[in-house]
């Protein structure tokens, strides 16, 4: 199978964690594996020893983000395809796992349209038009140069940062570009690990969605479970057999998630 693997930033704050990396070295031999990651919040930490305070967005459908100014997004290039990136890529070489790190700029991996303008909703919740800064959409993955890696042995690590029409950087989703990957390579599986069980509804955990119950019940859960449903169905809608979104924390949280014993699929 092609699995890839989202790995959120809440996850990471000291490194990919042990267990996530034995499990991966073991999975790896059968299956060819894609790693995204995050790390939004080790931006922030860096920005805001760096003097420049974060900014965060709130879109009218619910979506929060990182407003990204041009001092942002060298900040977060620096972070994301720099420190966290090279740290995973170390932990898994360190495990004999031919890893490569990469982001979108390189080789053109990933193409996004940058977003010219945002509206956002302020906090007396009014909405606003805004600039876009440095914020894409993701419109092309280049799947050579996947599938040259993973063809080869090699496993693929991915920040989420896509190049802009003018070759900037920009600053993507890491759920929404693990989907785009997923999509565009067909991907068996994609699963998307965080720091919570899966996808609550009233405090009740939700085992299993179709997608179409997955747009129906988007707005009634949290800020951050948002945008992994959003990922979740686009990257289904794009052919991707099933997405499970489950805890990162513990043993085998991969094979788990793939066995059904933790998380919510979605199909």
């Amino acid at each position: 199978m092609i699995i890839v693997v989202k790995v959120g930033g809440d996850l990471l704050g000291n490194g990919l964690p042990d267990g996530l990396i034995e499990e991966l070295e073991t999975l790896k031999r059968e299956h060819r594996l894609i790693l995204v990651h995050g790390g939004g919040d080790i931006v922030t930490d860096i920005s805001v020893k760096l003097g420049h305070e974060p900014k965060f967005i709130m879109s009218p459908r619910g979506f929060k983000s990182r407003y990204t100014d041009k001092e942002t997004a060298e900040i977060y290039t620096m972070v994301m395809a720099g420190r966290i990136n090279k740290q995973i890529v170390s932990a898994l070489q360190r495990r004999g796992i031919a890893a490569v790190g990469l982001s979108g700029l390189d080789g053109g991996l990933i193409r996004a349209k940058r977003k010219r303008q945002l509206v956002i909703v302020d906090e007396r919740g009014r909405k606003k038009l805004i600039d876009g800064g440095y914020t894409g959409k993701v419109e092309d993955v280049d799947v050579r140069l996947l599938h040259l890696l993973i063809e080869n042995g090699y496993m693929p690590i991915l920040s989420s940062i896509a190049m802009g029409e003018e070759a900037e950087p920009l600053n993507i989703d890491g759920d929404r570009m693990a989907a785009s990957v997923a999509s565009a390579i067909n991907a068996d599986r994609l699963i998307l690990l965080t720091d919570v069980e899966g996808v609550y509804i009233d405090g009740k955990p939700i085992d299993m969605l179709h997608v179409s119950e997955a747009r129906e019940i988007v707005e009634k859960v949290g800020v951050g479970m948002i945008t992994k449903l959003y990922a979740a169905v686009e990257a289904v809608e794009g052919r991707v057999n099933e997405v499970v979104i489950a805890s990162g924390l513990g043993e085998s949280p991969v094979t788990s998630a793939l066995e059904h014993n933790r998380g919510t699929v979605i199909r």
